[in-house]
């Protein structure tokens, strides 16, 4: 008996290039940065927020999985300034987010995770890679050109 795969499961391994890797990143970050929304607010949270509520140790063990984020990117081959850059959010993620409190209340609203995938999703895309639609706040930053 085979296993059934939902549509959104069947789209990401429709993408032409990028394999299982980017629709495995971008569910990785969803639950990490957006997975549950506060009713009547709209701000969606996820494993990250709920993890900063343990100061230092909670904010280094997403940090450690969203290190893998950041691996993952650069064996799609992204290049070292992305990397760079996508490391450094993860960095600002987890020094931020260990303040006890503050930590809490700011990864409510940055969204490291998002940030790089969206990133990455920019720079495959620019390369004409075909992607699975974006998951609620990882939407396209529209281009100004």
């Amino acid at each position: 008996m085979t296993p059934k795969t939902s549509s959104k499961e069947a789209a990401a391994r429709t993408a032409v290039g990028v394999g299982d890797d980017f629709p495995e990143l971008a569910d990785l970050a969803f639950l990490l940065d957006s997975k549950w929304r506060i009713p009547v607010l709209g701000i969606r949270f996820g494993v990250d927020a709920l993890a900063s509520l343990v100061p230092v140790v909670g904010d280094v063990a997403t940090g450690v999985i969203s290190a893998y984020v950041v691996h993952k990117a650069h064996r799609l081959g992204a290049p070292r300034q992305l990397v760079l850059q996508m490391a450094g959010n993860v960095l600002i993620d987890v020094v931020v987010g260990s303040v006890p409190l503050v930590g809490s209340l700011f990864d409510l609203f940055f969204k490291a995770n998002n940030i790089n995938v969206r990133l990455l999703r920019q720079h495959l895309a620019a390369q004409g890679k075909a992607l699975p639609p974006p998951l609620p706040g990882q939407q396209a930053i529209a281009n100004p050109d």
